[in-house]
């Protein structure tokens, strides 16, 4: 490797820690604009629309007149998702502690049923909002595309569960990392494999397009 390509190597890896820095920024930003409570889900899913646009070939975007226009567009319908999620997700901490402090009193069947719930909860958390950035649904829908692309590509779900665990841990252990990378670069993996996913889903749609209608089967965003 000479050191053209060196120089063209170092300057195109600089240009993209500088985009994903900025959409980190940008998630802070806008989370603290809609007072946390009201911003974290828009921004959160600004972040994966801009890395949607990314990684299907728009790479010359403008990140700060994109990351708005998504965070407006989707800011009922994140919020929505967002909460109904976020309410669920306190009901289940609260049934673990009461679970916790029963202790050997309760029935086998009871725990069961509990982590039963809890693995259909994080399916909908790590799909919900991808699928809100890439279609055109109501929340409900999303919820059921979301559980039936969970099951049916269970490896992909493991895959981007994955990259939030690890991407939270490494976070955790070295906190310098949060206001620069740690959203962008989870949300950059977790659309990677949602994609791969979607582009399967939208061929079969156009393939389908011709000879039939598939009953609701949602948008290209």
């Amino acid at each position: 490797m000479n050191g053209k390509q060196i120089v063209t190597n170092l300057d195109y890896l600089l240009h993209w820690i500088v985009r994903l820095v900025l959409l980190n920024v940008l998630w802070i930003v806008f989370s603290v604009f809609g007072l946390v409570a009201a911003g974290i889900f828009p921004a959160t899913t600004a972040v994966l629309g801009v890395a949607r646009k990314w990684q299907m070939g728009e790479e010359d975007l403008k990140i700060w007149n994109t990351f708005k226009q998504i965070y407006r567009q989707e800011f009922l319908a994140s919020n929505i998702m967002g909460w109904i999620l976020s309410i669920v997700g306190i009901i289940l901490y609260l049934n673990y502690q009461v679970l916790s402090s029963l202790g050997d009193e309760m029935v086998f069947v009871v725990p069961f049923a509990f982590y039963f719930i809890f693995f259909f909860y994080t399916i909908l958390v790590i799909w919900s909002f991808p699928l809100l950035t890439h279609y055109k649904a109501t929340c409900l829908q999303h919820f059921k595309n979301g559980i039936i692309i969970g099951l049916s590509k269970i490896h992909y779900t493991i895959l981007s569960g994955t990259v939030i665990f690890a991407g939270i841990y490494f976070s955790l252990s070295y906190p310098g990392v949060i206001p620069f990378f740690t959203v962008s670069v989870i949300g950059m993996g977790c659309m990677w494999f949602s994609l791969q996913i979607f582009r399967q889903l939208d061929g079969q749609q156009n393939k389908l397009s011709n000879t039939s209608e598939i009953e609701e089967q949602p948008t290209l965003a």
